[in-house]
């Protein structure tokens, strides 16, 4: 059965990218030398389903920065708008995430990467969210994109870990509860 799977990173006032969706914060604190935990967590990943916006602040990023295939959920970019070098690496669709998933469970993927703010938010107001590992960047942006939005019900969380990093990022691990 296919699976979708959270990996992101906030400020620690939960913004994941300011209201222009710029991510230098975040970037700034990319240090090399020290492994979060994504090497791993990608290794088991089919593919990788990301909205718009996060595609949008990616596409321009080389090299192009992911080793699976990308779904981007939009309902106005189309195959015409794909930048040449990302040909057979990214493809669009305006399924619902319902639908997606459909499509990617009959095309043989397993476990999906959902990335991108409003994308997640869709994907766990339709129960389509078994983990998410939440990386907290020390910072306060005061301002800017939330992970979470409004949700028509509780959703109930199992922590499973936590840890930290030298460089003051802090990351939890859950899981939905069933």
């Amino acid at each position: 059965m296919i699976s979708g799977h959270v990996f992101i990173a906030t400020s620690l006032d939960g913004f994941i990218a300011r209201a222009d969706g710029d991510i230098g914060w975040l970037l700034q604190r990319d240090d090399p030398s020290e492994d979060h935990g994504y090497d791993d967590f990608i290794k088991d990943i089919d593919v990788i389903l990301m909205g718009r916006g996060t595609f949008e602040a990616m596409q321009a990023v080389r090299p192009w920065p992911y080793t699976r295939p990308v779904l981007v959920l939009s309902g106005s970019l189309k195959d015409d708008q794909m930048p040449d070098d990302l040909a057979g690496k990214v493809r669009f669709s305006d399924k619902s995430p319902e639908q997606a998933m459909a499509m990617l469970e009959a095309e043989g993927s397993r476990r999906v990467y959902v990335d991108g703010g409003l994308v997640i938010q869709s994907f766990l107001r339709a129960g389509l969210i078994s983990d998410m590992v939440i990386t907290s960047v020390p910072v306060l942006l005061g301002q800017g994109r939330r992970l979470f939005g409004p949700l028509p019900s509780d959703i109930s969380l199992i922590h499973e870990g936590t840890r930290s990093f030298a460089s003051g990022l802090v990351q939890s691990r859950y899981r939905i509860a069933p």
